[in-house]
């Protein structure tokens, strides 16, 4: 097998946040459960906007956002989704490029604008409260994956809030079938607990027909994939069904089982944590630069707790520090 030219292509939201602070009677006002996510249609987008106070745009996307942190380690990187033809679309467009990783899907015009997500942030302690109206995104057509681009990744990375619309999940399980083809691993993130509620069958189904190699997950997502309470049950039920489980904890640090060794590691400390945007994006990009430069279970867990507490430590969900500088002062 040749060698590939990205080390992770990934197929998700092209999504513009706009950040703003909130307090908890802002959120209650207007119907929201304080560190949930939602979609939005599109009235309830521009409602929510013109209710919000001053906020700041910064190009997002989860998938988009490890990639982001992945290309600050130096991974090389491609990513895959759709924009319309607006001023968003070209602040996304801009943003990914700018950080080194390779955008080729062509805008599209279309009725529905590009993807924003609204996202109110209670400065007391950094939790989010997102609010996504997935416009242009929910447009992603099959005939956009291409064979030779999947092909020449060694790691394609799916974002599990994209399965939600048809032509973004036929897409998926067309560059799933190209990956496998090809000889590539596959890595899943499941995004949130309602994508879970939503697709569970799917996401068991793809775990049991081999089709995904990585799982990430986080300690609540991991429950409702196991459909269980009880922590250490789920995760031996998710760990049973792929080759590598990792499953972040928030403050209690991550886990890792690959071929049953179970691997664990403290998070990493920080004086206070700005906004949680983005903390399971970076991990899971720093776990993966790890994983493609064949560093051990553990130095993987600590890359991608070192790039979390990064991007909690300020405002938006896109690196702002030298990642790689930290990666080698904590680990050499």
């Amino acid at each position: 097998m040749s060698a590939p030219r990205y080390d992770i292509i990934a197929i998700g939201n092209a999504i513009v946040d706009v950040l703003a602070s909130a307090d908890e009677a802002f959120l209650t006002a207007h119907g929201m459960a304080k560190g949930s996510m939602r979609l939005l249609n599109a009235d309830q987008a521009r409602e929510l906007y013109a209710a919000m106070g001053s906020g700041r745009e910064i190009s997002g996307g989860s998938a988009a956002n490890t990639l982001a942190g992945a290309a600050a380690l130096g991974a090389k990187c491609a990513f895959i989704g759709q924009v319309a033809t607006d001023q968003l679309g070209e602040v996304f467009t801009h943003d990914i490029r700018a950080q080194g990783v390779a955008f080729e899907t062509p805008a599209r015009d279309l009725v529905e604008p590009t993807a924003r997500c609204l996202i109110l942030v209670d400065e007391s302690d950094g939790q989010r409260t997102m609010n996504t109206y997935l416009g242009a995104a929910q447009y992603l057509e099959p005939d956009a994956i291409d064979e030779a681009t999947i092909a020449d990744a060694e790691i394609l990375l799916l974002e599990g809030y994209l399965w939600d619309p048809l032509e973004p999940r036929e897409a998926m399980k067309r560059a799933i079938r190209m990956a496998k083809a090809a000889g590539r691993k596959v890595a899943l993130g499941v995004s949130a607990v309602f994508c879970i509620h939503n697709h569970r069958a799917d996401f068991l189904a793809l775990l049991d027909k081999g089709d995904i190699d990585i799982l990430f997950a986080n300690e609540e997502e991991v429950l409702a994939l196991a459909g269980s309470q009880d922590f250490e049950e789920a995760v031996a039920f998710a760990a049973a069904r792929v080759p590598l489980l990792v499953t972040t904890r928030g403050a209690d640090g991550a886990i890792a089982i690959a071929d049953g060794k179970r691997v664990s590691v403290s998070a990493e400390p920080i004086a206070k944590i700005v906004d949680t945007t983005g903390a399971g994006d970076l991990f899971s990009a720093g776990y993966l630069v790890g994983h493609v430069r064949g560093r051990s279970i553990e130095d993987c867990l600590h890359m991608g707790a070192i790039a979390a507490a990064e991007v909690i430590s300020h405002w938006g969900a896109r690196p702002e520090a030298d990642l790689s500088a930290l990666v080698t002062a904590r680990l050499g």
